[in-house]
């Protein structure tokens, strides 16, 4: 009886190990930590609610790190599989003598996704008008402030002399520093630039990424030694990020706005499909994973305009395109 009983205790917890195999479909965890949360990176929440990351047997768990740095530091110590920021941060790890610095094995953004707002409505903006105001700019090192002091620079405005650059206040805090009312400008992301504009907070004047043309602005980042272990693992995660790519740009705004629903609960979906026909429109997203030579220079010359950039970096020694090639010519 004794042996009977144990026999039965022991099919019992297989089949509870069955069962919770079942549950999560023997999917392998992903830990993916964002540098932040916007519908700017559309492709990535359809890549999960859509099940392109589950077809490769991957259950990605997002993490919101609320800046680069912190992405940066849970990718290197292990927290993070994954890490989704921008490029220049890879830049900056290089050039600090890092041989094991992570790679980037898929673009998602090629353009500033971030919009100018002012005070008042103004159809008729020319950059000019900022000359002798104020605008927050976000932090210094970072993208949305490089980008920014770009663009002032191209349309004859000197940062710091014609045009005050406000850079000591946290990303997340811009929009509320903003409506307390610092500033005469602040570039803003969606949906918080188009939610501010409806409800009278500000105004949106201008397209930064339109005004700064295109430049790899958000990727993903893996150790070096995630990819050499697992390299499976790495085309598995290119993959799904590529079949989200092909599908966001041949699906619907509002099929792109249910898609990404979950991730922005406080949104409506009027709103998200606005905000993807924004980002469609000016051709924010990639269609491929992979990164150019001619958008990774133009990075570098907007972050040695911004005083940020110590060593030029080659493109193969932070980009490592081979997975996204071999996904792409798998797919064709």
């Amino acid at each position: 009886m004794k042996r009977l009983t144990a026999a039965v205790l022991c099919l019992l917890m297989m089949l509870c190990l069955c069962a919770c195999g079942a549950e999560s479909g023997g999917l392998r965890t992903v830990t993916l930590n964002e540098v932040t949360r916007s519908v700017f990176y559309a492709p990535l929440y359809a890549a999960c609610s859509m099940g392109f990351f589950e077809e490769e047997g991957l259950q990605v768990d997002i993490v919101t790190g609320g800046g680069s740095d912190a992405s940066m530091t849970a990718l290197l110590s292990g927290e993070a599989d994954v890490a989704l920021m921008g490029p220049e941060t890879g830049i900056y790890v290089v050039n600090q003598g890092k041989e094991d610095h992570p790679m980037i094995v898929a673009q998602l953004t090629k353009r500033d996704g971030s919009f100018l707002l002012g005070r008042e409505a103004d159809d008729s903006f020319d950059f000019e008008k900022m000359r002798g105001k104020s605008v927050i700019g976000g932090r210094p090192g970072g993208m949305p402030y490089m980008t920014l002091l770009y663009v002032l620079r191209s349309h004859g405005l000197e940062p710091g002399r014609d045009v005050e650059v406000i850079s000591n206040i946290q990303f997340n805090l811009m929009g509320g520093a903003f409506e307390s009312g610092t500033g005469d400008y602040v570039t803003l992301f969606e949906p918080t630039a188009s939610a501010f504009e409806a409800q009278g907070k500000g105004h949106i004047v201008t397209n930064m990424g339109l005004e700064s043309g295109e430049v790899p602005y958000t990727t993903f980042m893996m150790r070096q030694e995630t990819i050499a272990a697992e390299p499976e693992f790495a085309e598995a995660f290119v993959r799904a990020v590529y079949n989200a790519q092909c599908w966001v740009w041949s699906a619907t705004d509002e099929e792109v706005a249910a898609a990404m629903q979950d991730y922005f609960p406080d949104t409506d979906l009027a709103t998200l499909a606005m905000v993807a026909k924004s980002y469609r429109a000016t051709d924010s997203w990639t269609k491929v994973p992979t990164m150019t030579e001619d958008a990774f220079s133009r990075l570098q010359d907007i972050m040695d305009g911004a005083g940020e950039l110590s060593a030029r970096v080659k493109l193969d020694e932070l980009v490592d395109n081979s997975i996204g090639e071999k996904v792409m010519a798998e797919a064709n």
